[in-house]
């Protein structure tokens, strides 16, 4: 017991120190830590990812918000969105969905083409980049109910989703990183209380590993606050490429990883 919470104090540290300067809370590559090493139950990982997140947000947040980086309404139209889906999605993985298989299948699916796309995309010169607006409000709107759903279902915060659709639009990463790490964070705090009511009505494994889920959270918390001090002094094409690798990388795994 007490190796697998310094284990997941160091797991979340390290993956969160990586992430939150592009705006992932690092709870989709934690997934695969806790499911393969650390032995966490299905569906009982989806909320200990959740408290993860509720417990690591404030790290990066904090900090951004003292660098002055959370302005505008982009965090706020993405909470709207992203808060009904989580809740349907933990309603829908409990009652419905409790295998992890289709899930990798989905995300590496998605995240490989994605990651790649960014990848060129950034290696272009500047000038023949996309214009740097927000997605029309229909279309934000139903990126973020999206993601709010998945990330309700697989306890993973949707930055890992959101971040590179936007930044491959040309949105800046100083931008898109607090927005996204705001919708986790609240999103995350809404799936894991649904969680906690659903695991009354629910005789499988549905409530968090309290311990584990809070000591990735405190590594999580430092090393959100330490990523978000870096964000600032790294080059924007070292963001983005950071994130299509991020969102490559992840895709890889997760396809090594599914079901044939």
């Amino acid at each position: 017991m007490e190796w697998t919470i310094w284990a997941g104090f160091a797991a979340g540290l390290l993956i969160s120190t990586v992430t939150a300067p592009v705006g992932v809370s690092g709870a989709v590559f934690l997934l695969p830590v806790q499911l393969s090493v650390l032995g966490v139950p299905s569906p009982a990982v989806t909320p200990t990812n959740l408290l993860f997140n509720v417990v690591a947000g404030p790290g990066a947040l904090w900090r951004y918000r003292r660098d002055g980086a959370l302005h505008g309404g982009l965090a706020r139209r993405l909470v709207a969105w992203t808060l009904p889906g989580v809740i349907a999605g933990a309603a829908v993985r409990v009652f419905a969905l409790p295998g992890p298989g289709v899930f990798r299948l989905l995300v590496a699916a998605f995240l490989l083409p994605l990651g790649a796309w960014l990848f060129l995309r950034t290696l272009r010169p500047a000038r023949r980049r996309a214009d740097a607006a927000e997605p029309s409000a229909r279309l934000l709107a139903a990126l973020a109910l999206t993601v709010g759903m998945i990330g309700g279902i697989y306890g993973i915060g949707g930055g890992s989703l959101l971040g590179p659709i936007l930044a491959a639009r040309g949105m800046q990463m100083a931008r898109i990183a607090p927005a996204t790490l705001v919708a986790t964070f609240t999103t995350s705090l809404a799936g894991a209380a649904a969680y906690a009511v659903l695991a009354l009505a629910s005789p499988g494994p549905v409530a968090p590993d309290w311990w584990l889920g809070l000591a990735c959270g405190t590594g999580g918390l430092l090393g959100g606050y330490l990523g978000a001090r870096l964000q600032p002094y790294l080059p924007e094409t070292a963001l983005r490429l950071l994130l299509a690798t991020l969102a490559a990388g992840l895709g890889a795994l997760y396809a090594a990883r599914a079901p044939l």
